[in-house]
């Protein structure tokens, strides 16, 4: 009698992660039990059964995380991250008044490649430990933001500034468009960096600027990330510059299609809506800056009706004062149902989808982050769900968006690397990080 085949030996893989669920995004709307995934090389190998992957993987690091929820990494679709450096120097003031009176004389005198470093890497730690694992940036010296994120292990997606005044970084518009595309040159092998080309607004970019502009980002397929109708101030004083409002004025430069990611849009119109949904446009709305600064509250509902993709991004901590996905997610799901009069309006599987892979099309990064997929890259989050303060748990997902926090994060990695390892940081020198944190405090208490 001939003996039975013997079972095939489970492979080995670099990491297995078991978990009570496992919200993918994609399918939407899909919550997994019991289920595990598997790591290779950084990216996701499979994902399946938690009966099933114990017989057919063993994993260098095997992690079993019986209460927890497993996710793809949050994507902060919108910030200022070395502006952490200015968390509460102008509180309780409006958005114009805020940037002149406060901020932009204080970067005048302080901003430097060593502030925007620093600053950079105290944001990436805040924002890794709350299960961010990209970041799409807009600020100055973008080389030092790309060396911060670097040292954190995090993903950035750079933007290439643009203004037409001076600054310590550039003399004018052309210089910070040569600066910038010479950045982006120099570090296009790095696996976790990319680029926007990033005009700040259509009240600080000249029509010149924005027309050569819209051909460097066909010529080199690369997103324009810009503050557009955010307050209705710069609405009515590009309607005394220009003589339209800025989205118009924009279309007619040729800035509109689906690299465009709008930042805040909270002013619009219905025919404005309709634009953006027929060019393909992003929106990166900031539900807690925009309460903040009192510039109202963006029609989330009608954008969603007519397709329009909306991630979600935070803003600059110097006008928020958390980069924390959590926060957005939450505050975004209850301003849409009290601007909708509608609790159905923006459910928890939607916010979840916001944060992650409606920010990941936006940077048309999709193919390779924003859901929990065999092939894509292995950046991914656990949140801990069994603390008594938050029983019972009957949806993962709704607890996601509706109860849990950042602090709730227990693990963090980006592109297969342990970033946060049971609430730590992997790698981090907290005390130098305090350190030069309190140096640029003190600077700008003795200088103003």
């Amino acid at each position: 009698m001939t003996a039975p085949p013997s079972p095939p030996s489970a492979a080995e893989i670099d990491q297995l992660i078991d978990a009570r669920w496992i919200i993918p995004v994609e399918p939407a709307d899909t919550v997994l039990e019991n289920h595990s995934l598997a790591i290779q090389n950084g990216r996701i190998l499979d994902l399946l059964p938690t009966a099933e992957a114990t017989t057919r993987y063993v994993g260098k690091r095997h992690f079993k995380l019986t209460e927890h929820v497993l996710l793809p990494g949050l994507i902060n679709l919108h910030t200022h991250a070395a502006m952490s450096l200015l968390r509460g120097y102008a509180d309780d003031m409006p958005l114009m008044r805020w940037l002149a009176d406060r901020i932009w004389p204080a970067e005048s005198r302080h901003i430097s490649a060593d502030f925007v470093q620093d600053g950079t890497l105290l944001a990436c730690w805040e924002m890794l430990k709350g299960g961010i694992t990209c970041f799409n940036d807009m600020y100055f010296f973008p080389r030092a933001a790309a060396m911060a994120a670097q040292t954190a292990g995090m993903r950035a997606a750079l933007g290439l500034t643009v203004f037409e005044f001076p600054s310590a970084y550039g003399s004018g518009a052309e210089d910070y468009l040569n600066k910038g595309l010479a950045i982006r040159e120099a570090l296009l092998d790095e696996p976790l960096v990319s680029f926007c080309l990033a005009p700040h607004a259509p009240y600080t970019v000249a029509d010149s600027t924005f027309e050569r502009i819209a051909i460097i980002a066909d010529q080199l397929d690369l997103p324009v990330h810009i503050h557009l109708h955010e307050t209705r101030e710069e609405i009515a004083d590009s309607l005394k510059a220009h003589g339209v409002r800025p989205l118009e004025r924009l279309r007619r430069l040729g800035l509109l299609g689906p690299g465009l990611i709008a930042v805040h849009a909270v002013h619009l119109e219905a025919e404005e809506i309709a634009l953006l949904a027929t060019h393909g446009c992003h929106i990166a709305h900031c539900p807690t800056s925009n309460m903040k600064l009192a510039s109202g509250i963006a029609p989330v509902g009608e954008l969603f009706k007519h397709g329009v993709g909306v991630g979600l991004g935070s803003d600059g901590a110097a006008s928020n004062n958390r980069l924390d996905m959590f926060q957005e997610m939450r505050h975004a799901a209850l301003l849409a149902k009290v601007a909708n009069h509608d609790a159905a309006s923006l459910p928890a599987h939607q916010a979840l989808r916001m944060a992650t892979l409606e920010g990941a099309r936006a940077l048309g990064l999709d193919k390779n982050i924003g859901s929990l997929e065999p092939g894509k890259a292995a950046d991914l989050l656990a949140v801990r769900l069994d603390a008594w303060e938050m029983q019972p748990c009957y949806c993962p997902a709704s607890h996601l968006v509706y109860v849990a926090g950042r602090e709730q994060v227990s693990h963090v990695w980006v592109a297969g690397k342990l970033r946060i390892d049971n609430k730590h940081p992997v790698d981090l020198d907290i005390q130098l990080l305090l350190m030069k944190t309190k140096m640029w405090q003190n600077a700008l208490i003795s200088q103003g």
